[in-house]
């Protein structure tokens, strides 16, 4: 393949992880999504050619490193965010207590939804 060719896809790969880090730092999980199947595309097509003719990807490594911390930074606090409503949901659902044994104890708060009419 060309070095023109090689050029190419490194800087479409190039442009694309600097719109994927924008999409990170913004919270735009739905954009990061929309750029996967492009990423996976370019990077195929890059590992296509010679490794003699990839003289220095030191540039495009370093921002899918960062791209990619990023991305673990963001689904943490997913995870994160997922627990504490599971948490909250839990807490409406039973309260749990400890005896003077230390034993810890449940009580369901049996919650109940009423719809009130009023004419």
């Amino acid at each position: 393949m060309t070095t023109e060719t090689l050029q190419t896809t490194i800087d479409s790969l190039d442009d694309l992880l600097e719109r994927e880090r924008e999409a990170l730092l913004t919270g735009d999980v739905d954009g990061v999504a929309r750029l996967h199947d492009e990423k996976g595309r370019l990077v195929d097509a890059l590992n296509k050619f010679d490794t003699q003719e990839a003289l220095d990807l030191r540039e495009l490594d370093e921002k899918v490193r960062r791209n990619q911390l990023l991305l673990d930074t963001a689904l943490d606090g997913i995870r994160s965010v997922a627990r504490r409503l599971a948490a909250i949901r839990r807490v409406k659902q039973s309260l749990e207590t400890y005896d003077e044994s230390g034993r810890k104890s449940s009580v369901d708060m049996g919650v109940t939804r009423s719809v009130e009419k009023r004419a």
